[in-house]
């Protein structure tokens, strides 16, 4: 079967191992490839190395063994220029929204595009015209437009979210990172989200890796699952055709992982 109308290969981890110390190995020899436009969930419980692999993709975390390959790029050997133009093209939503809650919604948005241009930048109006243009239509999609110019801290926590994505949408990334962005929102905001990210990706046409608890909304979200357990790919499927019974499997027969490992790798 010819392969030359399939996307290509923009993150590939090849015999990933990542040793925090003697007791605590976060990843275990992990080899799996994300194609462009794909969206991917990482299950599993706290420990099993989600949040260790998404930190892999941006170089935020280096291997120990093994190679990981983002957009043509080696991210374990990658320094200096190489690696910022590199996580210029990736965006992170994390957990914790990571907002400046004394700033106003449209400048924390605008501290996307900081990658981009040069010199610091105090206070709003000290970005280009173009920049809070560009932040004023994001957060337009998704839904907070109304909301531009209050402090941050005065948001919900599933408005902050959506502000983080607005922010790092500003990156214009090619691949998008979520680690647990719904994990501290009620069901109904983490709905909302998810879904906020699953549109937005297909109109841009992101790659979307995203780590998750909940298995029934990685299934009504996701193209494919991969599940970890211990540092290692226990179960890498899509979606379709996929029972809540299957993805339970990942979770099948665990106790609880150590605190060791708890601390290392938060995910």
């Amino acid at each position: 079967m010819t392969t030359d109308h399939l996307p290509e290969t923009v993150v590939r981890f090849e015999g990933v191992s990542k040793q925090f110390d003697s007791d605590v190995r976060a990843l275990d020899d992990v080899s799996l490839t994300v194609r462009a436009g794909e969206m991917v969930v990482l299950l599993g419980l706290s420990g099993s190395g989600k949040s260790t692999l998404l930190r892999h993709v941006d170089g935020l975390q280096r291997a120990t063994d093994g190679t990981v390959a983002v957009l043509g790029t080696d991210v374990g050997r990658a320094r200096g220029t190489q690696l910022r133009r590199l996580r210029r093209r990736i965006g992170f939503v994390f957990q914790q929204f990571h907002l400046v809650g004394s700033l106003t919604v449209l400048e924390n948005v605008c501290t996307g595009a900081l990658g981009r241009l040069r010199g610091p930048r105090l206070g709003l109006l000290t970005y280009p015209q173009s920049v809070r243009r560009e932040a004023l239509r994001h957060l337009e999609r998704v839904g907070l437009m109304g909301q531009a110019f209050q402090r941050a801290d005065t948001l919900s926590g599933g408005q902050q979210q959506r502000v983080a994505v607005a922010r790092a949408l500003m990156q214009r990334p090619e691949i998008l990172l979520a680690d647990e962005p719904v994990a501290s929102l009620d069901p109904e905001s983490s709905a909302q989200i998810m879904r906020l990210i699953k549109e937005i990706g297909e109109e841009e046409r992101l790659t979307v890796l995203c780590s998750l608890h909940q298995v029934d909304l990685a299934l009504s979200w996701g193209h494919r699952i991969v599940g970890l357990r211990g540092g290692r790919v226990l179960m890498d499927r899509a979606v379709s055709g996929l029972t809540r019974d299957d993805v339970m499997s990942v979770y099948a027969g665990l106790g609880v992982p150590s605190p060791a490992v708890l601390a290392a790798t938060a995910g």
